[in-house]
């Protein structure tokens, strides 16, 4: 199918960029990669009066080590950051997760930032990143502001970003040293995520000292299991920990239910996921 008409504009600046946002065209959709708003415009689910692609604006790339924190610009694509050693050492679940998105095509052109405002819930970056206690930068006709990850997310398809901003750049907390696993369930190769969990924990003197758990697709929004995370610190990084762990990982989640399995189903993977994601993450 032919998207409906729409007019474009591809800023070269986030101020241009934003000038556009503020424009009075009665819908107006951000581009990045394209990889889920493209479908959706074929598809006629949306219907834009104005396409705004931010794809030639520069200072939406690349990836950045300042001091203690990775940022990453939000048009960094997939394959950037798969292929970026400052991920792998410092970001290690997202770089995890990054390798099972989709396919290479899909990869060399979907955005970081695309992904995370597309805010699907089923989406392979969004744990990732609230388990990794990212900072996202939202810039705005009023300047910028910073917003926790955990704010970010505010039901399905939808974030914390106005009609008229942008999200410029995500920090990242270094998690150097860390180890890290992403655990994705689906029935074919290529499928959304039935549902997936991202470990990354930190062991000292033999025993666990910090963990972070995200689940993707077990509630309208990526979320922390937070009662595995009070199971792992403390404990030591055993077979037996991970299993008493993984116990618990469906608390306090509301899966859907659909086509590929019911809420209970998924309530049986996220803890059979959490046990294989932990014990791989503890092997590093």
């Amino acid at each position: 199918m032919i998207p409906a008409a729409f007019d474009y504009t591809a800023p070269e600046s986030v101020a241009d960029a934003i000038t556009a946002l503020g424009s009075d065209s009665e819908e107006i959709k951000v581009l990045a990669g394209g990889q889920s708003l493209i479908p959706v415009l074929r598809l006629r689910l949306a219907a834009p009066t104005l396409l705004v692609d931010i794809g030639r604006i520069r200072e939406l790339g690349g990836i950045t080590d300042e001091g203690n924190t990775l940022v990453i610009g939000a048009m960094t694509t997939h394959a950037e950051m798969a292929d970026s050693e400052l991920v792998k050492e410092h970001a290690s679940l997202l770089a995890k997760a990054v390798e099972t998105v989709a396919d290479p095509q899909v990869r060399h052109r979907g955005t970081l930032g695309g992904a995370l405002v597309h805010a699907d819930p089923a989406g392979d970056l969004l744990a990732p990143i609230l388990a990794l206690d990212a900072e996202l930068v939202v810039a705005g006709a009023d300047g910028e502001r910073t917003v926790a990850a955990a704010d970010f997310f505010e039901d399905m398809f939808t974030t914390t970003v106005g009609e008229n901003e942008i999200l410029t750049r995500i920090r990242i907390p270094k998690h150097t040293g860390w180890g890290s696993h992403y655990e994705k369930f689906t029935r074919v190769a290529q499928q959304w995520s039935i549902i997936a969990v991202g470990v990354t924990l930190k062991v000292d003197g033999g025993v666990i000292s910090q963990a972070k758990v995200g689940l993707t697709n077990m509630s309208s929004t990526p979320i922390r299991a937070s009662a595995v995370e009070q199971a792992l610190v403390g404990q030591a990084p055993t077979a037996d920990t991970a299993s008493r762990a993984a116990a618990v990982a469906a608390e306090g989640t509301n899966p859907p239910t659909d086509t590929n399995g019911d809420a209970n189903y998924r309530r049986h993977l996220a803890k059979v996921l959490t046990g294989r994601a932990v014990q791989a993450a503890v092997s590093g």
